[in-house]
C-alpha cells in the first residue's frame, strides 16, 4: 500500500503556489474521494457495522459466569417469609434460635454459572441477519456517498473549466477594446473624428473591464468550491484544457433505463431490505425461548455442623472460614414465554410494515426522478451536440464582422455605433463557444449521474 505520508507531501510539492501541472479531471476525483471528510466519515460507520455484524454472532454464545465472594457476618435465622426486593435481601441462612446472638464467623462462595438460549425459533440468527443487512445499508451508503462525491467533483471541474476558458474570452475581449481606444483617440486627436467617439470607446474599455473582473469573480468561487470537494487548501487550480478540444465519442441515444447497479437506488434498496429484516424479526417475538442452564457452587463457612445444639462451636479464623468444604450442583432446561410480549410485538409488526411501505415508496421516486434526469439529459445531450457545431461557426462569423467594420471605421467609412455592436457581437460568439462546449461535457456528465454508471463520462476523457 501507499504510505499515507505520500498524498501529503504531494499537495505540499504541488499546492505551495498552487498547480504546477494542469490538473486532470481523473485526478481531482480521485483526491477528492481520498481526502473528503464525509467520505472519511462513512468508511467508519461501515467499519463500525461490521463489528456490530460481529458481534451480534457471540451473541448467540452462552452466559458463562464466574463468581466468588468472602464474607464476614452474624448466621440468625427467622422463621418467616422474605421477598428481596430490588436485589436488597441478605442470605443469611442459620437456626431460628430463640434469641438474638451476635457470633459472627466467616464464609465463601465460589460458583460457576451457565446459561444457555439455545433455542429462540431463529430470534438470534435472525438479529444476525438484521446486522448484515444494517451492515450492507452502511456499505451502500459509503458507494453512494463516494458516486455523488464524483459527480458533484466533475461538475465542480467543467464549471471551473467553463469559467476559465470564459476569463481567456473575456481578456481577448478587452484587450479587442483597449485596440479599438486607441485607434479612435488617435483619430479624435487628428480631428479625424468627435470626441464623443473617444469617450465611447473608453467607456467600451470600462465595460470589458467590469465583466472580465466579474468572470475572476466567480472563478474564484468555482475554484474555492473544487478544492473544498477535494479536501484540500484553497489553491488556484490550473485546469487542463484538453476537454477543451475534444468531444465525446459515444453519442447518447433516446434509452432511459436505469442502471441497475446505480449506487444511489442500491443504498435506497438496501434500506428497504433492512427494514424487511427488522419485520421479520419483530415476528420472532411471538415465541418463546428455551434455555439450559448449570451451576457448580462450593460454600465455607466458619460456623461447625453441630452449631445447632452448640452455638460455641464456630471459628473467626479467616482461613478456616474461607475454606471450602461443601459443594453442589445443578443443571437442567427451562422454557420463557412473555405471553403480554405478543401484544406488544405486534404493534411493533405493524409500525414497520408502514416504515417498509414507505421505504419502498421513497425508492420508486427515486426510481422515476432517475428516469427523468436521463430523458432530459438524452435531449440536452443532442442539442449541447447541434449547438456545438454551430458555435466555430458563429465565431468565425462574428470575427469577420468585426474585422470588416474596423477596416471598415479605420477608413471613416461606418460609425462607432457599428464596430461597438460587432464587438458584442463578437464576444457573445465567444462565449457562447466556451459555454456551449462545455456543456457538452456536462450532458454526458448528467446522462451518468441519471444512468448511475459513471464510467460512461470517465471513460470518454
Amino acid at each position: 500500500m501507499i504510505s499515507r505520508k505520500m498524498p501529503l507531501l504531494f499537495l505540499l510539492l504541488c499546492f505551495s503556489g498552487g498547480f504546477s501541472q494542469s490538473l486532470t479531471l481523473k485526478e481531482a476525483i480521485d483526491k477528492g474521494v481520498e481526502n473528503y471528510g464525509t467520505i472519511k466519515a462513512k468508511q467508519k460507520y461501515a467499519q463500525a457495522s461490521q463489528e456490530t455484524v460481529k458481534q451480534s454472532q457471540r451473541d448467540y454464545w452462552p452466559n458463562l459466569t464466574l463468581a466468588a465472594q468472602q464474607d464476614y457476618g452474624t448466621v440468625n435465622g427467622q422463621n418467616g417469609p422474605l421477598y428481596g426486593f430490588g436485589g436488597l435481601g441478605v442470605a443469611s441462612s442459620g437456626l431460628p434460635l430463640p434469641e438474638q446472638n451476635w457470633n459472627a464467623a466467616f464464609g465463601a462462595l465460589y460458583l460457576v454459572n451457565m446459561n444457555w438460549d439455545f433455542y429462540s425459533f431463529g430470534r438470534i440468527r435472525q438479529r444476525i441477519a438484521v446486522s448484515k443487512a444494517d451492515a450492507d445499508r452502511f456499505e451502500k451508503d459509503l458507494e453512494q456517498e463516494k458516486f455523488q462525491h464524483k459527480i458533484k467533483i466533475a461538475g465542480a471541474y467543467l464549471n471551473l473549466l467553463a469559467g476559465q476558458r470564459l476569463e481567456i474570452s473575456q481578456q481577448k475581449n478587452l484587450d479587442r477594446a483597449i485596440v479599438f481606444q486607441r485607434l479612435a483617440a488617435a483619430r479624435v486627436k487628428n480631428g479625424l473624428l468627435p470626441g464623443v467617439d473617444s469617450t465611447l470607446a473608453s467607456a467600451e474599455v470600462s465595460r470589458a473591464r467590469i465583466a472580465l473582473n466579474q468572470i475572476k469573480d466567480q472563478i474564484k468561487d468555482q475554484n474555492n468550491k473544487l478544492t473544498t470537494l477535494m479536501g484540500i487548501d484553497i489553491v488556484d487550480i490550473k485546469i487542463d484544457t484538453t476537454l477543451v478540444i475534444k468531444s465525446p465519442n459515444k453519442i447518447i441515444g433516446s434509452d432511459t433505463s436505469i442502471d441497475n447497479a446505480n449506487p444511489i437506488l442500491q443504498y435506497y434498496k438496501s434500506r428497504m431490505d433492512y427494514g424487511q429484516q427488522q419485520l421479520k424479526l419483530f415476528r420472532k417475538e411471538y415465541y418463546p425461548t428455551f434455555s439450559l442452564f448449570g451451576v457448580y457452587q462450593t460454600r465455607a463457612s466458619g460456623f461447625n455442623s453441630d452449631y445447632a445444639v452448640d452455638q460455641h462451636s464456630f471459628t473467626h479464623n479467616y482461613w478456616d472460614g474461607v475454606d471450602p468444604t461443601r459443594q453442589n450442583y445443578l443443571f437442567g432446561v427451562g422454557v420463557s414465554w412473555n405471553l403480554t410480549s405478543i401484544a406488544r410485538a405486534a404493534k411493533k409488526v405493524s409500525a414497520q410494515k408502514f416504515v417498509s411501505e414507505a421505504l419502498q415508496e421513497e425508492y420508486i421516486v427515486m426510481e422515476q426522478q432517475f428516469k427523468a434526469q436521463s430523458d432530459a439529459a438524452n435531449v440536452k445531450m443532442q442539442l449541447a451536440m447541434e449547438s456545438d457545431k454551430e458555435a466555430p461557426r458563429q465565431v468565425k462569423a462574428a470575427a469577420q464582422a468585426y474585422l470588416q467594420k474596423m477596416t471598415l471605421y479605420k477608413n471613416g467609412l461606418t460609425n462607432l455605433v457599428d464596430v461597438t455592436q460587432t464587438l458584442y457581437t463578437l464576444n457573445r460568439a465567444e462565449t457562447d463557444r466556451d459555454i456551449v462546449h462545455v456543456n457538452v461535457w456536462q450532458s454526458l456528465l448528467l446522462k451518468a449521474a441519471a444512468t448511475g454508471d459513471l464510467d460512461l463520462f470517465i471513460n470518454e476523457l
